[in-house]
Order: structure tokens, then sequence, then C-alpha cells
């Protein structure tokens, strides 16, 4: 038996599959692969899957990963060309290797946010959002299971860059991420909501995950 770390994107349409429909889309491509999983022992017997930080729905993400226990004899290049052969082409394996970090000794998330202005320049709107950033407070809902709470995002921003790209303006952000604490992409577009006057279409895409140390996720 071997415990083997899968690489993959969700792009496209995919971004818009929950994760629990991700994880049934993956177990069916296991079987039609005919992937030797290992199974747990007993009255239930069930793969050992486990997603590294579930993605957010609406969200590309480049850098995706999730951990299998197999038995028997097939060489990564074969397992690969199995599994995309199985999968829908938004969900697309690149790579294979032995899981080195932990999934829960992530930290942060990188993100790129994709903004295109409706009723201003993209010049105007990155002007805009540096002055609210540079807020000394920007007081946001925050979900979670225990309920809504209001929280101030401004300590969460000094990784955050707001550039101007063509006809869009982009976000570059590094957020907390993780089991400790974890900041949504999407509560930034819920403060430029409830504080700017102006509207855009979104794109988010997650593009790494990283320790405390901010190590790349391997």
């Amino acid at each position: 038996m071997r415990t083997v770390r899968i690489w993959f994107h969700k792009k496209g349409t995919a971004k818009y599959i929950s994760h629990l429909d991700l994880n049934r889309c993956i177990s069916q491509a296991f079987h039609k692969a005919k992937v030797p999983l290992w199974y747990t022992q007993g009255f239930h017997p069930y793969a050992f899957l486990t997603f590294a930080l579930p993605l957010s729905l609406g969200i590309t993400g480049l850098r995706e990963s999730v951990d299998i226990k197999m038995e028997g004899e097939i060489s990564n290049q074969e397992l690969m060309e199995r599994l995309n052969d199985a999968l829908p082409d938004d969900i697309v394996i690149y790579d294979i290797t032995e899981p080195v970090m932990k999934p829960g000794k992530i930290a942060f998330a990188s993100f790129e946010i994709l903004l295109e202005p409706e009723d201003v320049t993209p010049d105007e709107l990155a002007r805009i959002i540096t002055v609210l950033f540079q807020s000394p407070e920007i007081i946001v809902s925050k979900r979670s299971k225990a309920g809504a709470r209001e929280i101030n995002l401004k300590p969460y921003l000094s990784r955050v860059k707001v550039q101007v790209e063509g006809d869009k303006v982009r976000l570059s952000a590094i957020l907390p991420a993780g089991s400790t604490e974890n900041i949504n992409p999407s509560l930034l577009l819920t403060a430029m909501e409830t504080y700017l006057s102006c509207r855009f279409y979104t794109d988010i895409t997650r593009t790494n995950l990283y320790d405390a140390d901010m190590q790349a996720f391997a």
C-alpha cells in the first residue's frame, strides 16, 4: 500500500461543482479507471480520499490536490492517464507525487481576483478600492457554522495588491486559510459592494496554498 498526492486543475464549468459533487465525481473516476484503491476494514469499508482544502463554489483552482491510498502496482504516469480519461474536461490531473506536507499545516492561500467594472473606468475602480483598503476599519459580515458575525477585514489586507490590467482590475491576495483561520476572498467583494457605489463582474482563482512560514504546500 502506498499514499500518493494527486494534483489537478478545477476550471471552467467545474468551478460550479460543489465539493460534495467533486468528491463523487473523482470517486467515480477512480472506479471507472479501475484504480486499486485501499479500503478501510469493517462493516462499511470506504476509500481513503483526503482533499487539502476544499474550494468554495464558483472559484477556479489551479493547484488542487487529493490524497489516496493504493494497493497493487501502477505507475504514476499510468494512473494519471487513466484518471484523465475518466474525468470531465474541466478537471485535469497534471501531476502525482508523494505527500510532503500534511493538509493540517495549511495556513494561507493565494488568490487572483479579476474585476471588470460596469460603470467606472478600471483606473477609477483601482483608485477607490485602494482608498477603501487603506481605511482603518472595514466591517463585513462573516458566516460560519456558528452563525454570522461582524469582523474587521482591515488586518487581513496587508498582502493584497491592486493593479490595473487592461480593461480589468486585478487583486492579488494572500489570505488566511485552513482550520485555524479562514478569510474567504468573497469577503473582499462583500466589502467593495458594501462601501463602494459601483458595479463589476468578478472572477476568482486560487493559485496556491502555503504553511505558516509561507512554504508552498507540497
